[in-house]
């Protein structure tokens, strides 16, 4: 496909810088450089926090977490959680750091990013557990709203869909706001062809990604496909146009809808998967950007 014809200038400055940060003739599997690579880049990007926003690192039921925004003690808020992308494999506190602020800051509500276990040294289910053990943390305080992009969406999502397996209560759960989601329909056909070779991720990139994080296909705890669609709270979906898992989104939504689920899905034109760190590059993602902070507002509300 041809990417200059659909892509602002704006989102092709921002893609050609992100490739400029990764050095050519990188292993896939070399997972020290690829990840020093994303981390170099996530740096370059950040985009700063709010001066006076409250943030600090804690654990939750062991798991590392860090904290937005100073929640009152006397009430019972909603928090967000959020599940960073990255494949499964890439990824922590830091490389979503300046995205979980603005978050916070523009909601007014507590947000807490989750330090999940990366694969390939911790395969399925280890990063599902950590989420889940932070989910049923939070809920037992006070009602939340689950968000995520890429592989933390899909976390998010395979959660949700197999709430019966955790002493959860899923009455505290507002809803999940799932931004590019990996959702594990068969990768072919439609956007999976089309964007094959999109930038920023390849279709060639999921499969790696997936032979490093391990699990059962059916496992619905790693496809949440696979998972209970009728037990899911309201459901918020953001695919990005030019990206293999554009129709992922759009399945799961028609999936849901058919279970019963209150589900929206939103096709956001002219984006690719990770285009969260070029938000601020143009008045059209910042737009775009402001659709997935009312939603994940809305949820809260």
């Amino acid at each position: 496909m041809e990417y200059a014809a659909v892509l602002s200038p704006e989102l092709r400055a921002f893609i050609a810088e992100s490739e400029a940060l990764t050095p050519s003739g990188l292993a896939a599997d070399d997972w020290a450089a690829v990840r020093a690579a994303y981390d170099r880049m996530a740096a370059q990007m950040h985009l700063g926090r709010p001066k006076d926003l409250v943030v600090f690192d804690t654990q939750i039921s062991g798991v590392g977490v860090r904290v937005y925004g100073d929640a009152p003690t006397d009430v019972r808020p909603v928090t967000v959680i959020y599940a960073h992308g990255g494949g499964f494999v890439v990824g922590d506190l830091d490389s979503h750091d300046d995205l979980c602020a603005e978050i916070s800051d523009r909601t007014a509500l507590r947000v807490i990013s989750v330090d999940y276990r990366l694969a390939p040294e911790h395969q399925h289910p280890a990063a599902y557990n950590d989420l889940a053990a932070v989910v049923q943390a939070v809920c037992a305080q006070g009602p939340v709203v689950l968000a995520g992009d890429s592989a933390g969406a899909t976390l998010c999502a395979a959660l949700l869909g197999t709430l019966a397996d955790w002493p959860i209560d899923a009455t505290q759960i507002r809803g999940q706001v799932l931004i590019y989601p990996l959702l594990g329909y068969e990768p072919r056909g439609g956007s999976f062809d089309i964007h094959a070779d999109a930038p920023l991720l390849s279709r060639d990139d999921l499969a790696v990604c997936a032979a490093a994080r391990g699990g059962d296909p059916d496992d619905p705890r790693a496809t949440p496909a696979s998972g209970d669609l009728r037990a899911l709270p309201s459901t918020r979906l953001f695919a990005s146009q030019c990206d293999p898992l554009c129709d992922d989104a759009t399945r799961y939504a028609e999936a849901a809808k058919t279970a019963g689920a209150d589900v929206l899905c939103v096709t956001q034109i002219g984006t690719v998967h990770g285009w969260l760190r070029a938000r601020a590059r143009s008045p059209e993602l910042a737009a775009q950007f402001t659709e997935i902070v009312e939603a994940i507002r809305d949820l809260a509300r």
